[in-house]
């Protein structure tokens, strides 16, 4: 088992909000956005990145312990705040690694900021409505069966979150939740602008999907691929929608292979 990664941890001025923003490694800067259920602070994908990037992992406002912005009400917001801490970090260009609700909020960077971005990878990405299928509806499943629903295997599930989640777990999933309601709740998780504004993405993208995924059903990636000139798509195979978590070595491959 890797070591648990040694990170500089900060806190960002960005819109008027205090960002904490935790950092690792060296090299290329990467830029990873993080899922609706936010993340925890040691994961062996994070240790992979960081042996070969400049790894930038920055909580959401108003998850975890980044400070909350009443003002809020769309993941476009994120990606003009994740804009400023580029610059506020006086980061020219990085490459973006999105998972999930960070996937959404990394295509509306990338759309917004065409030709700002070296790499783009998408992790079975929200904010496009599935031709088939809906995407899991969190308010209708308890706050652990909503992040056990992100993995095929449970086991895997366990070995980051245990059998029985902690109740600071517990509490974390609840604000999450909230700031998920509030940002995405109609149109539930989906944007009906996003897949208009894809094309003009001149980073190479690609966009990875576990075969399995319960939350965004792997019909979405038609629309992403449609939308992504040039993107390339690789499928996990047994493995549900949080790949960096369930299968980390081959999701790792797959990045550093892509991004160099």
């Amino acid at each position: 088992m890797a070591a648990p990664l040694e990170w500089q941890e900060s806190h960002v001025a960005v819109a008027g909000l205090q960002l904490r923003l935790r950092r690792a490694g060296s090299g290329a800067p990467l830029l990873v956005l993080h899922r609706d259920i936010g993340t925890p602070d040691q994961l062996p994908i994070y240790v992979a990145l960081a042996e070969r990037y400049d790894l930038l992992l920055p909580e959401h406002p108003g998850y975890g312990a980044s400070e909350r912005a009443a003002w809020m009400r769309h993941p476009r917001d994120l990606a003009a705040v994740y804009q400023g801490l580029l610059a506020a970090l006086d980061i020219p260009r990085a490459s973006l690694l999105g998972l999930g609700f960070g996937g959404w909020i990394a295509a509306e960077m990338a759309s917004l900021a065409p030709r700002d971005f070296e790499k783009l990878v998408l992790v079975g990405p929200m904010g496009f409505k599935p031709p088939q299928g809906d995407i899991l509806d969190q308010a209708l499943v308890s706050h652990i069966d909503y992040a056990r629903a992100g993995f095929h295997e449970q086991k895997a599930f366990e070995a980051v979150y245990g059998a029985e989640p902690s109740t600071d777990q517990l509490v974390e999933w609840d604000l999450c939740r909230e700031m998920n309601f509030r940002l995405a709740w109609k149109p539930y998780m989906h944007s009906q602008t996003l897949p208009h504004l894809l094309g003009a993405i001149r980073a190479p993208a690609l966009v990875v999907w576990g075969g399995e995924d319960k939350v965004v059903p792997i019909s979405a990636a038609d629309r992403v691929m449609a939308g992504l000139v040039g993107a390339r798509l690789a499928v996990v195979p047994a493995c549900g929608a949080c790949v960096e978590m369930e299968k980390p070595a081959e999701f790792a491959r797959l990045v550093t292979d892509f991004i160099g």
